[in-house]
């Protein structure tokens, strides 16, 4: 599982983020019209650039400076907040920024209407985990296109994810296997790794649950020419 916010963190141990290898990282792209233009991913999270590179998408990497708080005091719906912090994201990394695309991206986690930001600490991993069990996570991700210090595209995706009972002895092993790591994982798991185990049944998209919809992003570019038809 990806991280599911770029939001830094306040309090607890970060683990350092290992550079991912990019494909092409930084190499322009030729658009129909024969002009050169970059595409840049706003995200520090090593999954969404993993994700790209896989998909063959030559990009930059920046980091967005957005304050997240703001957003989700004034967001009502879980689909408008992650959709308006990936549209955060992309702006912000847009300005200045003269005909390049910005890709900005985000995930939001909710259990029974309450909103979980990553976890400070063990303590509280342990606590999001018992809260968890036996229920369903509602995971919204959400992408968005800027050019020109404007929003062009968004979109946003939510998958259901059904925590099956969780022992605390589970738990307390789970944690010993994936901490820190899922520090920076806002639902405490990573899919694609031991986080799959907390699941008895998983509804959505696959990109979705790793924290940016693939899919729909390439048919954005693909209609805007910046990646071939």
């Amino acid at each position: 599982m990806d991280e599911l916010s770029d939001k830094p963190r306040q309090a607890g141990h970060k683990p350092e983020v290992e550079p991912v290898p990019i494909v092409a990282l930084g190499h322009k792209l030729t658009c129909p019209q024969g002009y050169a233009v970059t595409l840049v991913l706003a995200s520090s999270s090593p999954i969404r650039r993993a994700m790209l590179a896989a998909a063959g998408v030559d990009f930059e990497v920046a980091s967005p400076q957005v304050d997240e708080a703001a957003l989700k005091a004034a967001a009502l719906l879980t689909d408008d907040l992650a959709l308006n912090l990936a549209k955060a994201k992309a702006l912000s990394v847009s300005e200045g920024r003269i005909a390049d695309w910005v890709v900005g991206s985000d995930s939001v986690v909710t259990v029974q209407g309450r909103l979980f930001d990553k976890p400070a600490d063990r303590n509280q991993a342990e606590e999001h985990l018992r809260f968890f069990s036996g229920k369903t996570i509602q995971l919204t991700s959400a992408v968005a296109l800027a050019r020109n210090d404007a929003i062009d595209w968004g979109h946003a995706q939510t998958a259901a994810l059904e925590v099956r009972p969780l022992s605390d002895r589970f738990i307390e092993a789970y944690l010993d296997t994936e901490w820190p790591e899922v520090s920076y994982c806002v639902g405490v798991f990573r899919i694609e790794g031991p986080g799959v185990q907390l699941f008895s049944r998983i509804e959505g998209d696959h990109f979705t649950i790793l924290g940016m919809p693939l899919i729909p992003l390439l048919e954005a570019l693909r209609d805007r020419g910046l990646i071939a038809a």
